[in-house]
């Protein structure tokens, strides 16, 4: 059956070494419906972003691009405004028929901490074709904060799938009323539409222009205050809205609360752009079990990385800011997000990286 691969797949995987490395792989990286990847030892500072390009291999653009090596073994800080190039210890030898997209992990967009994959030969960030054979490296811009990094730590994660995944709008109403996936009427365009909530005090956090650097081992650790100033909406109630300054990085929440039913995973992805002069960034994985009862939730909300661009912009609460793009798995998972899967932000809210401690508002 075609679709996303599960847990138990992703294992057969790394049994028959379609996916290998360095170090073996830990029993914590497998999630429901991806694996997690891990930064190597060393990083290259780059002059610039860049994709290899069909018949070229990373390392040998680094002779123009690097500027030079680090060594991350005893821990390095990637700066704010910096491009950075990390090999990962996993690598792939994809089958044919087999096909991958990587993404940054929650907490990595939560931080506006933009990390791509890249691989040899790639015309795309964060795109594996099938029959791939080769290692990955993680493309790493720091945009909001200075981060201390180490070997091993783990900011992005990798999604497999067989043949078509993607759901037609036509059979996401069908799972929706089959299984409700947002509490009231859905909004299904090209995905399950979703939008912005400003009601109340607090409308979200907007990240400070300049902090100290965050080392990512610490977990509930930083006062949110120091990286974090609290945006009020210029309106209170049903009509809240902000403004959003061009530049800036803000984190906000989802007026709905969505699930994602364990024969399913999904993705964020951006609102078509001519919305307004901004998007909601960094594009992430939900795993089968957000946010749905059998593992917990009973609805989660989700949070919204977003950046306004050239212009300031007037957000309003219900504007719909995004879109989930439902897949169907190839098999029930073995484990589910929230349920068997420790997991940081089931049932969330409004809610910062795991790396801040719980806000005093």
């Amino acid at each position: 059956m075609s679709g996303v691969l599960p847990c138990q797949h992703i294992e057969a995987m790394l049994a028959r070494g379609e996916i290998a490395a360095g170090r073996p792989v830990l029993p914590e990286q497998v999630q429901p419906a991806s694996l997690d990847l891990r930064l190597g030892t060393k990083a290259w500072r780059l002059r610039a972003s860049f994709l290899p390009g069909e018949g070229r291999r990373v390392e040998d653009r680094l002779a123009d691009l690097a500027m030079h090596e680090i060594d991350l073994r005893p821990g390095a800080v990637l700066e704010k405004g910096c491009v950075y190039l990390v090999p990962l210890m996993e690598r792939l030898a994809l089958p044919e028929g087999i096909s991958a997209v990587a993404n940054a992990k929650s907490s990595t967009g939560r931080l506006d901490l933009l990390t791509r994959a890249i691989i040899d030969g790639g015309a795309e960030f964060d795109r594996i074709p099938a029959g791939y054979d080769g290692p990955l490296y993680a493309e790493i811009c720091p945009r909001s904060f200075s981060v201390l990094v180490r070997p091993g730590m783990r900011l992005s994660q990798i999604r497999f799938r067989e043949g078509e995944a993607r759901l037609s709008d036509g059979e996401l109403r069908a799972l929706h009323d089959q299984t409700p996936l947002v509490d009231g009427a859905p909004h299904i365009d090209e995905g399950l539409g979703f939008s912005v909530d400003l009601r109340g005090k607090l409308a979200g956090w907007r990240a400070k222009p300049h902090s100290g650097v965050i080392d990512l081992d610490r977990i509930a650790h930083y006062p949110p205050e120091a990286f974090w100033e609290p945006i009020r909406p210029e309106r209170e109630g049903a009509h809240g809205a902000v403004i959003l300054d061009p530049g800036a990085f803000y984190i906000l929440v989802s007026r709905e609360a969505v699930t994602i039913p364990p024969s399913h995973a999904a993705e964020m992805a951006p609102y078509l752009a001519m919305v307004g002069e901004f998007r909601v960034h960094y594009a992430g994985f939900f795993d089968p079990g957000f946010g749905h009862s059998e593992a917990g939730g009973a609805g989660s909300r989700g949070v919204l990385e977003v950046r306004c661009h050239e212009a300031p912009f007037v957000l309003e609460h219900g504007q719909i800011v995004g879109r989930l793009v439902y897949e169907r798995m190839a098999a029930p998972p073995d484990r589910l997000y929230g349920r068997e899967i420790a997991s940081n932000y089931q049932g969330q809210g409004l809610r910062l990286a795991k790396h801040f401690a719980a806000p005093e508002l």
